[in-house]
């Protein structure tokens, strides 16, 4: 029974393909709303930071809008692999931007190299951009690092880090988009 289940499916995926029944990932996210490809994205993130309004979707939404891994990590609090991540070795000037919503979260200059292979920052661009929360799992007391506009999981900052706050923000790069400096060109 399975057998026939499992050949009826491209069957039908066929016919309905044949008589236009279907759409493309990325039509069906351009006519969804925003998601990763969607030309009214960057214009959705503007708009709600402007106003300073919570980013709020549904949890099928966020599926629709983030890659699996960012899925993953930004709303069932997953954390990438060490020294995998695009970000944690990266010398690029810039502001880093929370993937989920473009929320400015940590700027290159605070930025540090920890040796654990994820993104570390001594501080965020201002407080009031990040949310602290104690986190349990895992058998240990953490302080787990949320975006404050979208409330979705960064990483964890830790008491270890350089002066002046002697912070070690932790991040995790697929929750990062940089946002590099433009060079000033001379007239």
């Amino acid at each position: 029974m399975e057998r026939k289940s499992f050949a009826a499916g491209p069957a039908l995926a066929l016919v309905l393909s044949a008589l236009g029944c279907t759409e493309s990932r990325q039509d069906a996210a351009e006519e969804s709303g925003p998601g990763p490809g969607s030309k009214n994205l960057e214009a959705e993130r503007e708009k709600q930071r402007g106003k300073g309004e919570k980013f709020v979707l549904t949890d099928s939404e966020w599926e629709k809008r983030l890659t699996p891994e960012q899925y993953y990590v930004l709303r069932r609090k997953g954390t990438e692999r060490a020294f995998t991540g695009k970000h944690w070795d990266s010398k690029k000037e810039g502001a880093y931007l929370c993937a989920a919503c473009g929320n400015e979260l940590f700027s290159s200059r605070t930025k540090f190299d920890s040796g654990t292979g994820w993104p570390s920052f001594w501080e965020p661009i201002s407080s009031d951009k990040v949310r602290l929360e104690d986190d349990t799992s895992l058998f240990m007391t953490r302080t787990e690092v949320l975006c404050k506009l979208c409330d979705s999981h960064l990483g964890h900052v830790f008491d270890d880090g350089p002066a002046p706050t002697h912070q070690r923000y932790c991040i995790n790069s697929v929750a990062l988009d940089l946002a590099e400096k433009k060079e000033k060109k001379e007239p």
